[in-house]
């Protein structure tokens, strides 16, 4: 009994020091928990973010852990930049650089107001070209100490951060030959899913001209037109979706999330739909010679069933299918941030 209690002591104890860390209160710009620089280097970094905030009231903190006590780097960061409240209340103009060195990852975590400067794409090609390279060498104060250098340049010099985006939008750029090969890999997924859907949709209006001419059972009908919609529904995801990246590959992603943000235009496309698929079964009624239109709510004719559907194993009903050097005080100045930034594993 005396080993349990202790256990269970040792076990909130651990969780105590865990969750205290994971809610650190920064004292300082660059708190080094994990002592990774020496005396002159924290001096030195210090001093240069002090001088930077002083300049232009930005806030670049640098904190590094032993480890991250079982969170994601991403959760450990963000919760440590709003618990600090970084960067100036209104501008939420903080940035965190995040290292720990035992779970050997980093994060670059940007404040709202400085998200459209230093983006996500901005971040994660710093952690991965200027950082990651020196953390492999164990040089962990030289990377942090040139990351902060390009932040601040970026920030101070339009010219250079949009230089640095240039060549992220080079890096980006596959050839023309990649594009060839995964629209034909993409054009396989739309030619499958345009299958489907036209014989799913063939069989659609055949239900209904049968439901208009009274060789199908009004009730049978629209279980079956509604059953219908599932191969429909497969095909349109299996031609949208390639048809989609492909948009995205090509730089009409803006178009596509004014599209997503207005659901309107699918009520068109629906009433569309409907309205073309009636107008569709009317002409093979006229095409097939039936005058007559009439309506029949729960007899079928036999066969006409096994003719038109039995016979191609679609929509038979009864039946049934399978497939298987510097102090001072720091304080953050009431800035937060949303999770703006990238992360990296070395």
């Amino acid at each position: 009994m005396l080993k349990v209690q202790w256990f269970g002591f040792m076990f909130l104890i651990c969780s105590l020091c865990a969750a205290g860390q994971a809610n650190q209160k920064l004292t300082e710009i660059v708190a080094d928990n994990a002592e990774i620089f020496t005396p002159s280097q924290l001096d030195g970094l210090r001093t240069k973010l002090y001088q930077f905030e002083s300049e232009t009231t930005n806030q670049l903190v640098v904190l590094t852990v032993d480890d991250l006590a079982g969170e994601t780097i991403e959760a450990y960061a963000l919760e440590v930049f709003n618990k600090n409240k970084l960067g100036q209340e209104g501008k939420d103009n903080g940035i965190l650089i995040l290292f720990s060195k035992f779970d050997r990852e980093v994060r670059i975590e940007v404040g709202y107001g400085l998200e459209s400067y230093i983006t996500d794409a901005v971040a994660s090609r710093i952690i991965r070209n200027t950082m990651i390279p020196r953390f492999k060498d164990e040089d962990y104060f030289e990377g942090i100490d040139i990351a902060t250098d390009q932040i601040i340049e970026f920030l101070n010099d339009p010219e250079a951060l949009e230089e640095f985006r240039a060549d992220i939008d080079a890096e980006a750029d596959m050839p023309w030959w990649l594009y060839i090969i995964i629209g034909l890999f993409l054009l396989m997924f739309v030619a499958a899913g345009g299958f489907v859907f036209y014989k799913g949709y063939s069989t659609l209006i055949e239900i209904i001209r049968g439901i208009f001419i009274g060789k199908l059972a009004v009730v049978r009908g629209v279980f079956m037109g509604i059953f219908m919609m599932f191969p429909l529904i497969f095909g349109l995801v299996f031609m949208g979706m390639p048809l989609f990246f492909m948009a995205m590959l090509v730089g009409l992603d803006d178009a596509l999330n004014g599209s997503v943000k207005d659901f309107t235009w699918v009520i068109w496309v629906i009433l569309a739909f409907i309205a073309v698929t009636i107008l569709l079964a009317i002409l093979k009624i006229r095409r097939k010679g039936d005058k007559d239109f009439k309506l029949s709510f729960f007899k079928s004719d036999k066969t006409y069933m096994k003719k038109t559907f039995s016979s191609s194993g679609t929509h038979s009903f009864g039946s049934s299918s399978s497939s298987g050097g510097s102090s001072g005080s720091f304080s953050g100045g009431g800035g937060s941030s949303g999770g703006g930034g990238a992360s990296g594993s070395w």
